[in-house]
């Protein structure tokens, strides 16, 4: 009797976008933590449709408990010791966080992300620059500088948003300095300057796609960060000013209500963490899905 030497049929190999978008759909963090994302942006972008007026006072219902606490619907998450709604300045609140963060992250990832591709692609002496100008910021404790900074020029959004850009840098330009030495030493790059590519064909074609991931997971983590400085520095009451909604001004407000009104602080704090661990479990999420390690 023939005996049947026939493989079996193997599966259709799979382009990379459809594997990295199957390892998302089977990945539970990347998928709550992009829900979670998706609708604190929602929120911030609907703000304006909030039912009260974050800024109007009325002294006559203040430190009005949330529903789940006995208080009314009119408002659903109580109001501050100013009689301000809560659910109004907590959706204003996370507009305030969301910018700040988003363009410190911009402004630190365009300086670390060319410094850190320049040092790792040219070496030598540009390379001794970039590592001495990372140990000398390294070297500088950036909140006391934040302190500092913001305490002389105000605490204005754009001050917090320049400084904080300012003073984040030094990952990217470690991170992707490393990674970018690994990638110029590929011989594709090597290929591609055989054919006459000049260097900036090199740095924006072959080097940055390939580093991306390393961007992507680097911005996350700092941004998570940036959040968590911009809350600091308006708890100190050196960020962002009142009557301006923030979390952290918000928290600040609330602590001398702390043994009566605990939810004064309860409720910006965990949505202050809530949104934090999302950023961190994405940035993971990611970092699990585009490694080359994590593929199949």
């Amino acid at each position: 009797m023939a005996e049947n030497t026939a493989s079996p049929a193997k599966p259709r190999d799979q382009s990379p976008r459809a594997r990295m978008l199957r390892r998302a759909r089977s990945h539970t963090g990347f998928l709550i933590s992009s829900a979670i994302l998706i609708l604190v942006v929602l929120i911030a972008i609907l703000a304006p449709l909030a039912p009260h007026d974050p800024y109007k006072q009325d002294l006559l219902a203040r430190t009005v408990p949330p529903v789940f606490l006995g208080g009314s619907w009119e408002h659903i998450l109580g109001t501050d010791a100013l009689g301000r709604d809560f659910l109004s300045r907590l959706m204003y609140g996370a507009r305030i966080s969301l910018s700040i963060g988003l363009v410190a992250v911009a402004i630190s990832a365009v300086i670390g992300t060319t410094l850190g591709i320049l040092a790792g692609f040219f070496g030598g002496r540009v390379d001794r620059v970039v590592l001495f100008i990372i140990n000398v910021r390294l070297a500088l404790p950036g909140i006391l500088i934040m302190l500092a900074v913001v305490s002389l020029f105000g605490g204005s959004l754009m001050t917090v948003m320049i400084v904080m850009g300012l003073l984040l840098w030094d990952r990217f330009a470690v991170v992707l300095r490393s990674a970018t030495r690994q990638v110029r030493s590929m011989e594709y790059i090597a290929a591609a300057e055989v054919q006459g590519a000049s260097t900036l064909q090199l740095l924006v074609k072959d080097i940055l796609p390939n580093i991306a991931n390393h961007l992507i997971v680097i911005a996350t983590v700092e941004l998570a960060h940036a959040i968590i400085l911009e809350a600091a520095l308006s708890f100190l009451g050196l960020g962002v000013q009142p009557p301006t909604p923030s979390w952290g001004l918000m928290i600040s407000e609330g602590k001398e209500m702390l043994l009566f009104d605990s939810w004064l602080i309860t409720i910006p704090g965990i949505a202050l963490m809530i949104l934090v661990l999302a950023i961190n479990m994405f940035g993971d999420g990611l970092r699990d899905i585009t490694e080359p390690e994590g593929r199949n």
